[in-house]
């Protein structure tokens, strides 16, 4: 690797969520989901936003091809809707909701493009949700049952799969925060759905190898070095029970290490995971994925205040401290990204990692035809650099996803934040390249880092 270029074959790409491009949500018998119900639940989301119609990728995705194609990305990552392809969650499959990603992949390699499909990007059906979700065993075999059909149909022509995305925030900030579907906000349950979320990825990954040989499989989690809001022991005890929670409850049973020990004994009053379960999560990892964002800062709290100990600084206190912030009030901290990546190749030695998401929110806006998102390049030029050297330290990393490829339903924010290198808009949904569009169009070509001007 010469300086600024990355290595050969290094998987540049973007990545979307079924639930947030691709609208359709009552065509070819898909069932609804639980965000769906959520969404249209009042006072649940930005304006009462919805993704009805999203994008309208399930209908547009010929033109999303293009503009995959246009830029130059080897790859893409995209989720598969449960509902359409399982209405019920289970029993009877949807045909056409799986014939909708057999011409999406075909479309993509013909495209030359590599897809990595991701098979929960936070849709549960609502048919399993009724039956108490996942925090029920059951919904963990159902779905097993969904990653064999889809790896079946598709696992031909698809070598990447990726089982979950984000299970901490599927598990704490829909079941515990209750600020994403299903909107519940119980302690006990979260840590319980956790559970069950690992597990699942294990049996689904069991099911992918049985169904595909040629099956590459991996996790996504969101990932964060915890840094304390000081040197005071009270902060600095929070930090590591944040990072026990967010990172090590996540890695550790993955990489065959089973529960870690302090985490276990916080939680031990609201579920202790079974322990014949942990052989089953940790089913060998063809790679691990990392979706970052920022580092999370912490300061620790009384017990009898919070259940956990740990509150989070607010965006006016990073302000405070110097940190410029993007639009959802995130830190931009492109070092961070390299301090995870050394962590993970160093502690858990994983064969292989993908940053499967990367990017930042932006009031875009498009001025005499074009969106000029000149804050979007240069985080995304910062934390490609930062990426360059964990490589050059010696990270295993293989390649790198922008979020997102359009702007698109940002949950419970709806529309009102953009990650898009591709602007949306949501009156005619017609697509315009921004900026940042054609300059990683450059990086991809050029396979290296933007000179500097």
């Amino acid at each position: 690797m010469t300086a600024g270029r990355f290595p050969d074959g290094f998987l540049w790409g973007t990545a979307t969520a079924a639930y947030q491009i691709e609208g359709a949500v009552h065509e070819d018998g898909r069932g609804l989901s639980i965000w769906d119900t959520f969404s249209h639940t009042p006072g649940k989301t930005f304006e009462g936003h919805t993704g009805d119609l999203a994008c309208d990728h399930y209908r547009r995705w010929p033109e999303d091809v293009r503009l995959m194609q246009e830029l130059g990305t080897p790859a893409y990552r995209f989720s598969i809707a449960w509902p359409r392809v399982f209405p019920k969650g289970a029993g009877v499959v949807n045909e056409r909701g799986l014939a909708f990603y057999d011409r999406l992949v075909d479309a993509l390699l013909e495209a030359k493009i590599t897809p990595f499909v991701t098979l929960y990007h936070w849709d549960l059906p609502q048919a399993l949700q009724d039956q108490g979700g996942w925090a029920e065993r059951a919904t963990a075999e159902a779905f097993a049952a969904y990653a064999d059909v889809v790896a079946r149909r598709l696992g031909d022509r698809v070598r990447y799969w990726i089982t979950h995305n984000e299970p901490w925030v599927v598990a704490y900030l829909g079941h515990y925060q209750g600020v994403h579907a299903p909107g519940i906000q119980d302690l006990a349950t979260a840590v319980r759905v956790s559970h069950h979320l690992l597990l699942s990825h294990g049996l689904a990954t069991q099911a992918i190898r049985a169904a595909s040989r040629q099956a590459q499989v991996g996790i996504t989690l969101n990932l964060s070095p915890v840094m304390p809001a000081s040197e005071e022991e009270l902060d600095r005890q929070a930090a590591q029970r944040f990072d026990g929670l967010l990172n090590r409850w996540f890695l550790d049973p993955v990489f065959g290490r089973g529960y870690p020990s302090d985490v276990r004994e916080l939680l031990a009053s609201y579920y202790e995971p079974p322990e014949q379960d942990v052989p089953v999560i940790a089913q060998p990892l063809d790679f691990l994925g990392v979706n970052y964002y920022a580092p999370a800062f912490v300061r620790g709290v009384r017990l009898e205040e919070q259940p956990l100990g740990i509150q989070a600084l607010t965006p006016a206190e990073l302000q405070e401290r110097g940190y410029e912030l993007t639009d959802m009030g995130w830190p931009v901290v492109p070092e961070g990204l390299e301090q995870l990546l050394l962590r993970l190749s160093r502690e858990y030695g994983p064969p292989a990692l993908y940053i499967t998401e990367n990017g930042a929110a932006y009031p875009d806006e498009r001025v005499d035809g074009e969106v000029r998102d000149e804050r979007r390049i240069a985080y995304l030029a910062a934390h490609f650099a930062a990426a360059h050297r964990a490589i050059a330290a010696g990270v295993p990393l293989r390649g790198y996803f922008v979020w997102s490829l359009l702007d698109n339903f940002e949950w419970a924010y709806g529309y009102s934040k953009r990650f898009g290198i591709v602007y949306v808009d949501y009156a005619t949904l017609a697509r315009l390249p921004k900026a940042s569009y054609y300059w990683y169009r450059e990086v991809i070509t050029a396979n290296a880092l933007p000179e500097r001007e």
